[in-house]
């Protein structure tokens, strides 16, 4: 293993994201090709429920590959099930990861989302006994990564904002809730992503940073997305907020996402390359800060994904030389 951050449940980074082989055939989105993805750094990923809505989980895995993904942040739904499942049947996470491992693609993360400052305590309560299940059954799928987000006080969504996220009350009870989340990652020996955005209590890189500090777990790190991290009006700073956000945060990153925004506040929902995020610069401080982990699309069509890949592999051949 290349480092402390780099270790979790016992497996690299670079064993959980490398592939098998070298070479990835398959048929991309309708295009015979043949896609050399061993030198790939970081691995392009997915967010595999959100654009492969139909099927079975082996017929998604099938048309992500088909694509010429090699890497999953993996869902309890693409199985059939809740995202936040009350129970996992007992075959199913051997399922998952014998389906990924014969395709070639790894379960970058796995899919824990639920409402950690959800102003009613039972509703949280039971999103940490659903996030307990899930974390359990994660070593038996290949996985070593939950993504979360640190929620709002909105009872109907945990993607709007509400006027009382910026409360102390709202931050006891999220902290409380995250720190109880990682004891739960650690006895499972996983590790939790947060991400920080718009519309949740931790909506910048500086409350995101308070929270790593608070909770101090080795089990609870960072999904990083910067599409997410623009307050209104700071959109002409943008430079100066990713590279505040990598060195507040960068040390503590292990899954990034990437999509794109076309304008500041709760706006980052594009595919990426179709927006005004500064990729050169989001790749190049991936690349400064040692990132090992996978840059997972977002926010997108099938048809989209082969041009939003090509994208960011230009865009990683560039930012080789802004690194540093």
């Amino acid at each position: 293993m290349q480092s402390a951050r780099a270790r979790n449940g016992g497996h690299s980074r670079r064993d959980l994201f490398c592939l098998a082989g070298s070479i990835a055939v398959g048929t991309a989105c309708g295009q015979d090709r043949v896609k050399s993805v061993e030198s790939e750094s970081p691995q392009i990923g997915i967010l595999l429920a959100t654009t492969f809505t139909t099927g079975t989980l082996e017929e998604r895995l099938d048309a992500a590959k088909a694509c010429g993904l090699t890497c999953v942040q993996m869902s309890a739904v693409c199985a059939g099930l809740p995202e936040m499942p009350d129970e996992i049947p007992a075959a199913l996470p051997e399922r998952i990861r014998s389906a990924a491992s014969a395709r070639g693609i790894a379960i970058g993360s796995m899919t824990g989302t639920f409402n950690m400052c959800h102003p009613d305590g039972a509703q949280r309560r039971a999103g940490l006994r659903r996030l307990r299940v899930l974390a359990e059954a994660c070593p038996r799928m290949g996985a070593s990564f939950i993504h979360v987000c640190t929620g709002t006080r909105d009872p109907n969504s945990m993607w709007r904002p509400h006027p009382d996220n910026g409360s102390a009350e709202a931050w006891r009870d999220m902290a409380a809730c995250v720190r109880e989340a990682s004891e739960i990652a650690r006895q499972a020996k996983v590790v939790l992503a947060f991400e920080p955005e718009m519309s949740n209590v931790v909506d910048s890189a500086r409350k995101a940073r308070r929270l790593l500090d608070e909770i101090g777990s080795p089990h609870l790190k960072v999904t990083i997305d910067p599409a997410n991290l623009f307050h209104a009006g700071e959109l002409p700073r943008m430079k100066e907020i990713l590279d505040e956000a990598f060195a507040l945060l960068g040390k503590d990153i292990v899954l990034a996402h990437a999509k794109d925004l076309d304008r500041d506040g709760e706006a980052g929902h594009k595919a990426a390359g179709q927006g005004v995020l500064d990729y050169e610069r989001y790749l190049s401080l991936l690349r400064k800060y040692g990132f090992q982990g996978p840059l997972l699309l977002h926010g997108l069509t099938v048809a989209q994904v082969p041009g939003c890949m090509e994208f960011l592999r230009a865009k990683m051949a560039a930012s080789t030389h802004m690194a540093g």
